[in-house]
């Protein structure tokens, strides 16, 4: 039995992961509240170091269920906004939710997009802040992804983002995708793939 271990594709690790989130929408939506009250610290210190003012305009990539973009919405009313993309339309659909309920959809607006290959309707957009809680560390390029973002900012804009350590050093979540991969017949990603370290 040979140990080559086959070639890594992005696109295919991209698609694994929209439908792992896809898959694990119905447990986000079950349990958000828990989930954002364990981690509301993360998005307040996220918004706070973005130093996010009313009027501003602001992109949260890798949103998931619409964090930090709703703490960033509660900023930047009533003249700002808040775009806030994912690669899950299943999990925008939890975040498009959370926002009515809030009363902040006037405020934010959702779209399905690849946070690597950010592809917006004006391409000239300029955002005065650009936030990621918890998505950066699944992005196969991420130089690539950097160079995009800093594209989108302003001059003296601000890049404010949380990041989860190597998946051994986090064995709660390690656990969890290890779960949602068997369950999708995923293969792990090697190992120069997986969760960035900080």
């Amino acid at each position: 039995m040979s140990n080559i271990r086959p070639a890594f594709s992005p696109d295919e690790f991209k698609a694994q992961q929209r439908q792992m989130w896809d898959n694990a929408a119905a447990g986000w939506q079950d349990w958000w509240e828990t989930i954002e009250r364990a981690a509301q610290k993360v998005s307040d210190k996220i918004v706070q170091l973005a130093e996010i003012q009313p009027g501003d305009r602001v992109l949260d990539i890798a949103t998931g269920i619409g964090e930090p973009a709703v703490t960033a919405a509660r900023r930047v009313k009533p003249n700002g906004k808040v775009l806030a993309i994912d690669i899950s339309p299943q999990m925008l659909l939890i975040a498009k939710t959370r926002a009515k309920s809030l009363g902040l959809d006037g405020v934010m607006e959702f779209r399905e997009s690849d946070g690597e290959k950010i592809d917006l309707p004006d391409s000239t957009a300029k955002f005065d802040a650009i936030l990621s809680r918890w998505g950066l560390m699944f992005f196969p390029n991420l130089h690539a992804a950097l160079v995009r973002i800093r594209q989108m900012l302003v001059t003296h804009g601000r890049l404010s983002a949380a990041v989860w350590s190597a998946q051994s050093k986090v064995p709660w979540l390690d656990l969890a995708f290890a779960t949602v991969r068997k369950q999708i017949n995923a293969p792990a990603p090697p190992p120069e793939h997986q969760v960035l370290s900080p």
